[in-house]
């Protein structure tokens, strides 16, 4: 007996030698994860093997579970190396004195090792297979990996493995904090996992976890008032869904990095939540095929903070399926702020200048207002707050179709055109594609003091953006993106919203399939978008009345009380001075032509447009010695006024030059107005 129980240690050692080593083998596929900005699980997907097998760390567990596993299943695991024998020795003479096996001499590494297997142990030839793998274990691991590895491998009914997937499943919660039913619970369900399902069979699943309970008060792990309070817990009874927040980000999110199991977003988990319970009942008061998309994000830093690309992702009757943050649709009038700003940049208009309002051609395009009626002479601001059509098409006109293209570009935005004509006046209003991304990166750089915004959502270095701004120039200068906040801020919101100090536009697309809504405070930017995802219109439904109501719901659900805007810029808060007289009224073509003078424009000719200039503008000392710009023109009609991107800053009759100390580096635009309301601009590079 001596000679065989030697030859069987011997056999033994052989054969664990034999195993190759366990890190060597080839890694346990998990469900890949996307988790939030602060690590909550958002979203996860199967395994190849269809199986929900979430990754999982010690660190991650709540360690009264470990205890009551430990206790429960293996007390010496700390002081065995694999396989107990005390516990073989225990389990054989109580089933000589039974006649019958009474309980088992498994470690909790035989377990992880069966787990490993993945095959039967039943019999002694896979019983044998088993020890040797535990021993393998026990040489190549630690005992917290080999821990470890049991809480990602261990069943818990149908597909589910491992502890984290199992709270998802039977708690709706991640696993750091567990009552100690629910901990009894997970220590009795890998025994038996699909004859004790809480959600299948209630009834065996309680039996089970009071067994494991009666067993903590006799081992001391627990007292006898907790177990007295656990076995009063109810057994979910319902098998929950595994996480399914921002479905679409996450897709993306998954199938463009191969970086590990896991990926971060910017996504904050509460937030997104608030945002898909809003969009869903939003949706179901539109009609059953009507889809809603929302984003927000930090204006300061370009993260998206929460992203709705549909009401529910299986809704098949909305195409939920679809993403409609990334849709191209047409922009209806949510362009307009940016015509507005580029005239204000330009000295093309103040905000308290007059325009027309009256049927006009343009270029060969004869605007009209939604409403189809004229409101005759009104000012800018007034024109841009009731989103007139013909003052915004004689703005585009006087700015030129396409800087304004341009500017769209340099904030992010990608608009795409029809065929291969070149943009006309009609982009105004909408004439083309944009995404609901475009739009709130747009609207990110005027909350941004007109700087372009970077959206990002995923974290990580070296992540790209969702909608690049590669381009580092500005969209709109800092007096105009102050402008259009402060008249944007004024719009009343509608009768149903709550709220205020919120800047914002509305747009709706020909024939009612787009309805939009992008806002703004002193920190986040929020785009709306409504309308079917196939394209049908839906008569009636309008960026006012129906995304607008979403939008100031969405700033309430971010927080009750709104962040200021951007404070004026140094300019502004000097006062407000009269409009210049060559500003009383916009410049338009059609005005310029009404005021036609007999002198010749005025002209700078000194420096030339698009010169490169030092001044001594490096560092924070040389630009306290730097030299001032110095502007010459010639001809024009004094009085003259002289505008620095946008901004008043000399006049008078014989003003013909500027003499100009600029804030620091960068790029300046500097125009001059004549009486007659002609003008010259250049743009410099100050150095």
């Amino acid at each position: 007996m001596l000679v065989g129980g030697v030859a069987l240690a011997v056999l033994l050692v052989a054969q664990v030698a034999s195993v190759p080593p366990v890190r060597t083998m080839a890694p346990v596929a998990v469900s890949k994860a996307v988790l939030a900005r602060d690590g909550a699980l958002l979203r996860a997907f199967q395994t190849p093997d269809d199986r929900w097998r979430l990754p999982v760390s010690l660190d991650d567990v709540d360690p009264l579970y470990i205890r009551m596993l430990l206790a429960y299943e293996d007390r010496r695991f700390h002081a065995h190396a694999g396989v107990d024998p005390r516990a073989v020795l225990r389990a054989g003479a109580q089933s000589l004195a039974a006649g019958r096996i009474v309980s088992g001499a498994s470690t909790l590494t035989m377990q992880t090792a069966r787990l490993t297997m993945e095959r039967s142990t039943r019999g002694l030839a896979s019983k044998w297979r088993q020890i040797v793998l535990a021993l393998a274990l026990e040489r190549d691991l630690t005992k917290d990996e080999i821990l470890g590895l049991y809480l990602l491998r261990a069943p818990f009914g149908g597909n589910i493995e491992g502890v984290r997937a199992a709270t998802l499943a039977w708690f709706g919660k991640e696993p750091s904090r567990l009552t100690p039913a629910e901990a009894a619970l997970l220590v009795a369900l890998p025994q038996a996992p699909e004859l004790r399902r809480p959600d299948r069979f209630p009834e065996a699943a309680r039996e089970a976890r009071a067994r494991v309970l009666a067993v903590m008060e006799a081992r001391a792990v627990l007292s006898a008032d907790q177990v007295a309070a656990a076995s009063r817990e109810p057994v979910p009874t319902l098998r929950r869904e595994v996480p399914r927040l921002a479905a679409h980000a996450a897709r993306d999110a998954i199938s463009a990095r191969d970086a590990g199991p896991e990926v971060r977003l910017t996504i904050d988990a509460d937030l997104q939540a608030r945002m898909e319970q809003l969009a869903k009942a939003r949706a179901r008061r539109l009609g059953p095929h009507v889809s809603v998309a929302v984003i927000v994000a930090d204006h300061r830093s370009g993260e998206v903070l929460a992203h709705v690309g549909s009401p529910d992702l299986l809704d098949e009757p909305r195409r939920g399926h679809v993403d409609m943050t990334r849709a191209i649709r047409s922009p209806g009038s949510t362009l307009k702020p940016l015509i507005y700003g580029l005239a204000f940049e330009q000295g093309i208009a103040h905000p308290d200048s007059l325009i027309d309002d009256r049927p006009a051609t343009l270029g060969g395009y004869s605007p009209t207002n939604f409403d189809l009626s004229f409101q005759g002479t009104v000012r800018v601001r007034d024109a841009l707050q009731a989103s007139l059509n013909v003052p915004a098409v004689a703005l585009l006109d006087a700015v030129g179709v396409s800087r304004f293209v341009a500017r769209l570009r340099r904030a992010g935005a990608n608009p795409r055109f029809s065929g291969d004509v070149a943009p006309g006046l009609a982009v105004a209003l909408g004439g083309f594609g944009l995404t609901l991304s475009d739009l709130v990166s747009l609207y990110a750089g005027f909350a941004n003091a007109g700087a372009p915004v970077a959206l990002r959502i995923a974290q990580g270095a070296g992540v790209p953006p969702v909608v690049g701004a590669a381009d580092t120039r500005r969209v709109l200068s800092r007096t105009a993106a102050w402008r259009i906040g402060e008249i944007l801020s004024e719009v009343p919101p509608p009768a149903s919203a709550r709220g205020e100090g919120v800047a914002y536009k509305t747009g709706t697309s020909y024939g009612y399939r787009d309805a939009w809504a992008v806002g703004y405070d002193g920190r986040h930017v929020v785009g709306v978008w409504t309308g079917r995802a196939d394209g049908t219109p839906v008569p009636g439904m309008t960026g006012f009345d129906t995304a607008a109501p979403v939008l100031f719901e969405a700033f309430q659900r971010i927080a009750a009380k709104r962040i200021r805007l951007a404070p004026p810029p140094l300019a502004e808060l000097a006062g407000r001075d009269p409009v210049p007289a060559p500003l009383r009224h916009a410049r338009t073509r059609a005005r310029r032509g009404a005021e036609n003078g007999a002198s010749a424009a005025p002209e700078i000719f000194y420096p030339p447009d698009g010169a490169v200039i030092e001044l001594g503008l490096g560092d924070a000392a040389m630009t306290r010695a730097a030299m001032p710009l110095v502007v010459k023109a010639r001809r024009g009609r004094g009085p003259f006024v002289w505008l620095a991107n946008g901004a008043p800053v000399a006049s008078g009759a014989h003003a013909r030059s500027l003499t100009l100390t600029p804030d620091g580096p960068g790029t300046s635009t500097i125009s001059v107005i004549d009486a007659d309301g002609r003008s010259a601009r250049v743009t410099v590079h100050l150095r």
